[in-house]
């Protein structure tokens, strides 16, 4: 692992060159749109379970948004593939961004619920999608890794069906990946209680999570502690309502058909702040951990979707506090509205 590891970094460290080059050129860390063309851009696969809460459709518009990194797949994980891939083909659509490739993840049994973002998505047909779609996600998740030249970072936001199955079929993909979630609950819960919580990607499916958080590859984590206390509200909301970019339009158009749905996730003054944006966490994680306290813990999954700490098990790194939650909004705030 200490090839992967030197890999990583390197990747990284040039991601973050790039960054420093274009505050140097512009005077803003976050005005330029786009990394030079000869910068060295991180690969990654996003798995999601979109079209549930809102923030995987925030967080998806958040990693389009980041020029360090380059998006090679994106699969939607946790059952009703259709639904999930037709969602993720409209946006990608109206981003302009089709040259993505979609995967649609496995079926799931009792995956239930309402379809929130339905209204949105209309009558889409994926079968116009101009980009490519893969009607094996798994697959394709598994041939992006084992075919890139480089180590790619898969980040995941929702439970891990998809996640698990690919490791079962290919279990060398650890080997030439980082694993990054949206994941756990370690010493706070949901809102910040200091009671911690089964958090809902893990008890979704405990079996699919502990195939994951053991596998051999280098794993960062952002739990409860970190993503349960994310939202935006006054004028950084507003600055995101207010863009006039396409992503940040079709964020705040899913999120008025979301919340009229979701009455029991969304908050009553939808004009003035969102909800929580749990998932926005890993991408930046993908990018910097500077604004966050890291740890390194062993971290188990129990059977009935706790993440304890256990100094025996596999160990993380782990987001476990901010340094300044603040410039995390800001960062965020700064690249939607653009």
């Amino acid at each position: 692992m200490t090839t992967l590891a030197s890999l990583q970094s390197l990747t990284r460290f040039l991601a973050l060159l790039t960054a420093t080059a274009c505050f140097l050129c512009t005077g803003s860390g976050t005005s330029a749109a786009e990394p030079a063309a000869s910068a060295k851009r991180i690969p990654v696969i996003l798995d999601t379970d979109i079209g549930d809460d809102i923030d995987d459709t925030w967080a998806l518009g958040l990693l389009l948004k980041c020029p360090e990194l380059d998006v090679k797949l994106v699969v939607g994980d946790y059952g009703r593939p259709q639904y999930r891939a037709r969602l993720t083909a409209k946006l990608l659509e109206a981003w302009g961004r089709t040259d993505i490739p979609i995967g649609v993840g496995i079926e799931v049994a009792g995956v239930g619920g309402v379809e929130s973002q339905a209204k949105w998505v209309g009558d889409y047909d994926l079968a116009k999608y101009p980009g490519k779609v893969h009607p094996d996600g798994v697959q394709a998740l598994i041939d992006t890794i084992m075919r890139s030249p480089e180590p790619i970072t898969l980040i995941a936001i929702g439970p891990l069906p998809n996640v698990a199955e690919a490791l079962k079929r290919e279990p060398k993909i650890a080997s030439r990946a980082r694993f990054i979630g949206m994941h756990g609950s370690v010493r706070r819960g949901y809102g910040g209680s200091q009671q911690p919580a089964a958090e809902w990607n893990v008890k979704c499916d405990p079996a699919a999570a502990q195939k994951v958080f053991t596998a051999p590859w280098d794993m960062v984590i952002t739990p409860l502690d970190t993503c349960g206390i994310v939202d935006l509200a006054g004028d950084q909301y507003a600055r995101v309502r207010d863009a006039a970019s396409p992503v940040a339009r079709a964020i705040i158009e899913n999120y008025r058909v979301w919340a009229a749905v979701r009455h029991d996730l969304a908050p009553k003054e939808v004009e003035q702040r969102s909800s929580t944006l749990f998932d926005c966490v890993a991408i930046y994680l993908a990018v910097s951990h500077d604004l966050c306290q890291m740890e390194t813990l062993g971290i188990r999954v129990t059977d009935d979707g706790f993440t304890r700490i256990d100094p025996t098990a596999k160990t993380m790194q782990v987001a476990t506090a901010w340094k300044d939650l603040n410039a995390f909004r800001e960062w965020m705030v700064s690249r939607l509205s653009r």
